[in-house]
């Protein structure tokens, strides 16, 4: 496949759009709402020419399995049959005419560098190749921390909750800038992050640290950091999810949450987040399959809900970029209405795109149905599509939609990337306990030091597992280093083999993940302890875990178990780097909820 589309293609895209790309060129000369007005008037046209099915899809952000826009491995090729009855992108484009492409790993869309690169040009070109040429919006949930979809040789960051406990405007700017540079050059232009919800509930299952803390304020002013750094490298940010998230103790993966908070809370605890990215400009907002009554009665999810999406985020706020819904195929979104009806509510109550439903068929035609039936108008359509070319316009895909393989090795996983990244994960690495001082040690006096724990499966799917991680990097720093995996339900057998192999040794590391009341990891961590060999354990998710331990000499939290996170935390405790993380959620005893053991703020410091 060329790494560069051919000549015919942009041309085509040049004259069909050429005044669209005039205004954006030439608007710096002009006025800015004169420029606006111009590129408005240009837009409109261009969606003029459209026919009605070409609108429809305008609206649709899908899924599509392969590494190739054109030739993808036959059992990629046989997902797509069997989910949308086409073999390719190419294909997928050609027949539903989608406005956007959501890349997943799972999906087998993210590879390498290169290999995106190519599949991102491929999609464009499939895009100019129709009868109204329009560039597609790219996506990927590229959050950084516990949800990536591109791995190494990506650069991975910290997640949302570590930069909270770093507590740096700065590094969550330079950490989105970072990786919105390294999304722009392999060309998804649209991120789904910074993560607005404030996690006030220890027990949400599906936010957790990829919130940014517990308190409103401190997470709106790092969000609006994060979007600043996305617009500086050129990527749609979208903040997510709306109206709030953060205090749910059901997935909306797998069920409709229903969030109890009044009114006054919501304005307390909520919408400070999203008032922040609106004001700094936020390019898209995501919705979330939430019940919020004092919001909206009705008991529709907020992403099927007018009251919320139009009269609160659009009429109230004040918001009037993109609004996208969190994926249609998720069970919140579907408790209520049927496939069928989803797509067609959502965008009644406002929403501008419709993401990854479970059925594109299905959705699509709904969609065209209500309009010919009237249930929806072809204006309706109309508002939502010129917000969607009017963010396309905003990043220059109508100039040129293509990325080049050069771009990629100029920017994407560098040296100075790195090491950034390094730097900024090191800043967040928070130390809850250190009995006496224990930590840091040295390899002098610890030289021998067994890893156990848990070893989920790797965010991105390229690094890890995380006992191997610290080990690898204890063994770097001149320890002498052995990983025995546990897993997150260690059995007795297990448990028995860690305690044998701890004989004799200077030192257990214990990674710990979402330890509850009943986990075998605290049986693990108790018989460790009991041995006499001095034990450090190390939260590799939650920092909520160090409620549930007792007995270890010390306590980390690395709030991920990514490369860059671990590695930071081995730093940390063998004292090549300072503890300057500050917890920024409140951590509440396990058996008395009431009670907080560690504050918001709480880290320790060496010296």
């Amino acid at each position: 496949m060329p790494h560069r589309a051919p000549s015919p293609s942009r041309r085509t895209l040049l004259t069909v759009t050429a005044a669209v790309t005039a205004a954006a060129v030439t608007g710096v000369t002009t006025p800015a709402h004169a420029a606006e007005d111009s590129q408005d008037d240009k837009l409109r046209i261009l969606l003029s020419r459209m026919s009605l099915e070409e609108k429809v899809g305008q609206l649709f952000v899908m899924r599509v399995y392969g590494h190739s826009a054109t030739d993808p491995d036959q059992a990629d090729i046989d997902a797509n049959l069997k989910e949308t009855g086409v073999r390719t992108a190419a294909e997928l484009i050609e027949r539903y005419h989608v406005g956007g492409v959501i890349y997943f790993s799972w999906a087998h869309n993210t590879r390498d560098p290169h290999q995106i690169a190519d599949l991102s040009n491929g999609i464009q070109r499939a895009g100019l190749a129709q009868p109204t040429p329009i560039p597609l919006l790219i996506s990927t949930d590229q959050e950084h921390g516990i949800v990536c979809r591109v791995g190494e040789p990506a650069t991975l960051l910290p997640g949302a909750m570590a930069l909270g406990a770093g507590g740096s405007h700065a590094d969550a700017r330079k950490a989105a800038q970072i990786a919105g540079a390294e999304l722009a050059a392999v060309g998804i232009r649209q991120n789904y992050a910074p993560v607005a919800d404030v996690n006030v509930n220890p027990a949400n299952p599906v936010i957790g640290v990829r919130s940014y803390g517990s308190d409103p304020e401190a997470v709106a002013a790092l969000v609006a950091a994060q979007v600043k750094g996305y617009q500086r490298a050129g990527v749609a940010a979208t903040s997510k999810h709306f109206p709030g998230h953060g205090d749910t103790a059901v997935d909306s993966h797998y069920g409709l949450p229903t969030i109890t908070h009044t009114r006054a809370q919501w304005e307390a605890l909520d919408a400070p987040p999203f008032r922040a990215a609106i004001a700094a400009g936020i390019d898209s907002i995501m919705t979330a399959h939430i019940v919020v009554p004092s919001l909206d009665p009705s008991g529709d999810p907020a992403t099927l809900s007018r009251p919320i999406l139009t009269g609160i985020l659009r009429e109230r706020l004040g918001y009037d970029g993109v609004v996208v819904t969190d994926s249609l195929g998720m069970e919140g979104v579907r408790t209520k209405y049927g496939d069928e009806r989803v797509p067609v509510l959502a965008l009644k109550a406002g929403v501008d795109q419709l993401l990854n439903p479970p059925n594109l068929s299905v959705a699509w035609n709904a969609v065209l149905k209500a309009v010919k039936d009237g249930e929806l108008t072809e204006d309706r359509l109309d508002e939502s599509i010129l917000r969607i070319l009017r963010l396309k316009a905003r990043l220059g895909l109508f100039k040129d939609p293509y990325v080049t393989r050069a771009e990629v090795d100029r920017t994407v996983g560098t040296a100075a990337h790195r090491a950034h990244a390094d730097r900024i994960a090191e800043r967040t690495t928070t130390l809850l306990v250190n009995e006496g001082g224990f930590l840091p040690v040295s390899r002098l006096s610890h030289p021998r030091v067994l890893v156990v724990g848990a070893d989920p499966a790797s965010p991105s799917g390229t690094t890890g597992p995380p006992t191997t991680t610290l080990a690898g990097a204890l063994t770097e720093l001149g320890f002498t280093a052995r990983a025995l995996s546990t897993g997150i339900t260690p059995t007795a057998a297990r448990i028995e083999e860690a305690v044998a192999a701890a004989a004799g040794q200077d030192l257990v590391v214990v990674g710990t993940y979402n330890v509850s009341a009943t986990s075998p990891q605290r049986t693990l961590v108790a018989r460790l302890v009991a041995t006499g060999v001095p034990v450090v354990t190390v939260a590799i998710r939650n920092p909520y875990d160090v409620a549930r331990i007792q007995g270890q000499r010390a306590t980390l939290a690395a709030y991920s178990w990514t490369d860059v996170e671990l590695r930071a935390a081995v730093r940390v405790l063998a004292g090549r780097a300072e503890p300057r993380g500050r917890l920024p959620v409140p951590v509440q005893s396990a058996d008395d909820p009431s009670k907080v053991l560690f504050p918001v703020g709480h880290g320790l410091s060496y010296g």
